[in-house]
C-alpha cells in the first residue's frame, strides 16, 4: 500500500466529501455536511488537518483517513477513517503509526484491540470511559501530557447554516459536487 497525502484542493474536497458520507452514512442528518464544511473551511485553511489515502499499485483508493493536529502541533489524531477494501484501513493506520505521532480516542473495548494491532501500544483511561491510544512516535508519556485535538464548533456551523441560507446552499453544493467527482484512483 502506498500512503499519499491528498493536497490538490479539488481532489481533497472530493475525497473529504466521500469520507464524510461513508463514515457517517445517510442517517446522520447534517453531521457529514457540518464536518465536511468545518474541515474544508477551517482545518484545511489553517493547515491543521491532513487527508491521507492508502492506494493500491494502480493508484486506486483503498482507504482514506483524516488526521487533525493537536493544539501544540506535536501530534495528530485519527479523526475519521474508511476503507474501500477489507483490511485497507488497518494497513493505512499501521503505516501512519510508523510515520507520524498518532493518537486515537475510542469508546469500545474491541476498538482498542484493533488499534493495538495497528501499532498504538500505549493506552490511557480518558474521560467518560474513553480510551486514548498513542503510538511510539507520540511524545506524550502520560495522559496529562497529551495535548487536546483541535476541534470544530459544530453548533456554530449549524447556526450559520440556519441564519445564512446562501452559505448552507453553497456548502451543500460543494459537498454534493465532491461526492459526484470523488476519484476512485489518485
Amino acid at each position: 500500500m502506498k500512503v499519499v497525502q491528498i493536497k490538490e484542493p479539488r481532489e481533497r474536497r472530493a475525497c473529504l466529501a466521500k469520507l464524510c458520507a461513508k463514515v457517517y452514512g445517510q442517517q446522520a442528518g447534517l453531521t457529514p455536511l457540518v464536518v465536511f464544511t468545518g474541515t474544508q473551511n477551517v482545518l484545511f485553511e489553517q493547515e491543521a488537518a491532513r487527508l491521507i489515502a492508502g492506494t493500491g499499485s494502480g493508484g486506486e483508493i483503498l482507504a482514506l483517513a483524516l488526521l487533525v493536529l493537536d493544539e501544540k502541533g506535536e501530534g495528530m489524531t485519527l479523526s475519521l477513517a474508511w476503507e474501500q477494501r477489507e483490511g485497507a484501513r488497518a494497513r493505512l493506520i499501521s503505516e501512519l503509526s510508523l510515520n507520524v505521532p498518532l493518537k486515537v480516542e475510542v469508546g469500545e473495548p474491541s476498538q482498542v484491540a484493533f488499534y493495538q494491532d495497528c501499532g498504538l501500544k500505549r493506552w490511557f483511561d480518558g474521560e467518560n470511559g474513553e480510551r486514548v491510544g498513542l503510538n511510539a512516535r507520540h511524545p506524550a508519556t502520560r495522559l496529562e501530557d497529551v495535548s487536546p485535538t483541535l476541534t470544530l464548533d459544530h453548533d456554530r456551523i449549524l447556526r450559520r447554516f440556519k441564519h445564512d441560507p446562501k452559505a448552507f446552499e453553497a456548502a451543500k453544493r460543494d459537498f454534493l459536487e465532491g461526492l459526484e467527482r470523488a476519484p476512485s484512483a489518485l
